[in-house]
Formats: structure tokens, C-alpha cells, sequence
């Protein structure tokens, strides 16, 4: 049992008989009344997002959750198809459960998120960054790097990722995989 003192960003409650993550908290502290704590929560086991109050002190019940190392495989109809490196078993996970599902390569690191009381997988997330290649990229014009111009630059996976006016064909990149932005490029 954890109260809201424990909240924190990331944090998986159970609210409702729903699961909820974290995206947002705050407190709010008036001079009449107890402090509250507020709470934007995006749905774990459906797609809603909401925002919740509690008075400070209140209970919360958070969800233990485990991440696990998986390679991604392949997708097909059944889904994405991952496998854990240890036991080598292989499962398939529903698209909506993916982060990010344009950034994943064959062989890709990926961790899969698992409810420890259910035994469910909850979600699939890649490292805090991923390294792609470009495979077609319009070149950049010289004169056009006065300001910090972006051109759209389609990478391996077939994603399009903005990126800077000297970002060539055939280059490799840093991806944030939280945003699918940018960040740079890495030296082969």
C-alpha cells in the first residue's frame, strides 16, 4: 500500500479496476483547506487518458511491473513478434501496445513490460535511443544553413524523421525513440 507521497512520473496504479501510468503530478496547496494531489494518468489497459485528484495522504495502489529483455523478430498479422533472450520463447504483442512501432528493425533490443500479478505483457518499449539508417534523404542545398533548417529523411524502418540540411543517403543516425526526433549522427 503506498500513499500519494509515492506518486511519481511513470508510476503504474490501479484505479478503478483500470491500470493507469503517470504521465503528470502536482500538488495544490490552498490556505483553508488540505493540500491535493492531481494526476494526469494515461490508460495502460485501454486508451484513455484522464486527470485524478486525491487528498494528500490518500492511498494509492500501485502495480508491480517488470521489464524484460526481448529481440523483436518480424511483424506479421498476428502482430509484432518478439522474442525473450533468455528462454528464447517467442510471443506476438497487438500493435497498440508498441511505442513507437515505425522505429523497430529486425534484431532490435526491446523491453517488454510485464503486469509481475498477471503475468501480461502491458506494453513494449526500445532503449532510450535507437541507431537507423538513412535510406533516402533529399540533399541539402548550400546556402540553406544560415538557419537550422530540417528536411524529412526516411530511415530503414520506413519511418520519416526530421533532420538537419547535412544529413546524407547512406548515413547512420541517433533517434530519441520517446519522440522519434532527431538527436545525431553517428560516425560509422
Amino acid at each position: 500500500m503506498a500513499t500519494t507521497a509515492d506518486m511519481r512520473n511513470g508510476l503504474i496504479i490501479k484505479l478503478d479496476g483500470n491500470l493507469y501510468s503517470v504521465v503528470e503530478f502536482g500538488q495544490n496547496k490552498t490556505a483553508r483547506a488540505a493540500a491535493k494531489v492531481w494526476a494526469k494518468l494515461k490508460g495502460v489497459d485501454n486508451n484513455r487518458s484522464i486527470e485524478h485528484t486525491w487528498n494528500s495522504g490518500d492511498n494509492i495502489f500501485p502495480v508491480r511491473v517488470e521489464k524484460r529483455n526481448y529481440q523483436f523478430l518480424y511483424k506479421d498479422e498476428a502482430g509484432f513478434n518478439l522474442m525473450d533472450n533468455n528462454s528464447f520463447e517467442q510471443i506476438a504483442i497487438n500493435e497498440n501496445l508498441i511505442e513507437h512501432p515505425e522505429l523497430y528493425k529486425d534484431g532490435q533490443e526491446c523491453f517488454v513490460v510485464f503486469n509481475t500479478e498477471t503475468e501480461v505483457p502491458m506494453g513494449v518499449e526500445l532503449p532510450a535511443n535507437v541507431i537507423l539508417k538513412v535510406t533516402y534523404s533529399e540533399p541539402g542545398v548550400k546556402g540553406d544553413t544560415a538557419t537550422r533548417a530540417m528536411k524529412a529523411a526516411t530511415v530503414e524502418t520506413g519511418a520519416t524523421v526530421m533532420v538537419p540540411l547535412f544529413v546524407d543517403t547512406d548515413e547512420l543516425i541517433r533517434i530519441d525513440s520517446k519522440t522519434g526526433n532527431y538527436i545525431e549522427r553517428v560516425k560509422q
